[in-house]
């Protein structure tokens, strides 16, 4: 048994994963020398939780995650996110098929999978759950671009460039009879525009909403299938 001393703050985030919920205290405080994993199981144990669930959590404690979250941005908006951790174990088949529908449950989708020797995956369009040996069990990967929005301010931006410039030569021309017929080129213009602010709209909380939602996958990845309850699963994913 390892003989690290937890402090305060690694035992509030301990019990944090070990309950998926932060306490609303902790029992007592660690002191200046800290708190071993032992001492942590036994508080654990008088609040109802296994010291096995415990140990998973501090193990995880030390686990770093090998990426973390990242943004891909355009016009300055996130058009796509992506994480990645270290689980520090290794997920059964069960545990697979649960954390699928875990994954269409949150992305209201029905996707695909697909198993190429020890590598796993999840698709569904530019979403992507895939687990794959890492160094010390399995390491999940999540990523997903918004697609839809991001064709829309491409199309818009490339709309919105060709009418400016179509109009720009008839002006730099002194061309009246050219001028008289920029109408087209308005047009396309406003559309350009109705397109770039639709898909601004449609990014609007979305990026944020998928870090949530990849986060929630990989919490639900740590967790051994069997320190989770029917009941514990439903009320993590809103209860639906």
């Amino acid at each position: 048994m390892t003989n690290r001393r937890y402090t305060d703050e690694e035992m509030s985030e301990i019990f944090r994963r070990a309950t998926e919920a932060t306490p609303q205290s902790v029992p007592q405080s660690a002191g200046a020398t800290g708190m071993s994993l032992a001492e942590l199981q036994e508080i654990g144990v008088e609040a109802g939780i296994p010291a096995d669930q415990i140990a998973l959590a501090a193990q995880s404690l030390d686990q770093p995650v090998a990426l973390g979250p990242v943004t891909q941005r355009m016009l300055g908006l996130a058009i796509a996110v992506a994480d990645e951790a270290e689980l520090g174990r290794q997920l059964t088949d069960q545990e697979w098929d649960q954390l699928v529908v875990l994954a269409r449950d949150l992305f209201s989708a029905r996707g695909r999978q697909s198993q190429d020797g020890s590598f796993r995956q999840w698709t569904n369009g530019n979403l992507q759950v895939l687990l794959e040996p890492g160094a010390t069990g399995h390491r999940l990967r999540l990523r997903t671009m918004n697609g839809y929005a991001r064709s829309l301010i491409l199309g818009g931006t490339g709309a919105l460039g060709i009418a400016m410039v179509v109009a720009l030569v008839p002006l730099l021309a002194g061309s009246q009879e050219m001028i008289a017929n920029l109408d087209g080129m308005a047009i396309l213009g406003l559309a350009g525009l109705a397109m770039i602010g639709r898909g601004v709209f449609g990014l609007s909380g979305w990026a944020k909403r998928r870090k949530e939602q990849f986060r929630q996958l990989i919490e639900r990845a740590r967790v051994p299938a069997a320190a989770v309850t029917p009941r514990d699963a439903d009320e993590r994913h809103g209860g639906r």
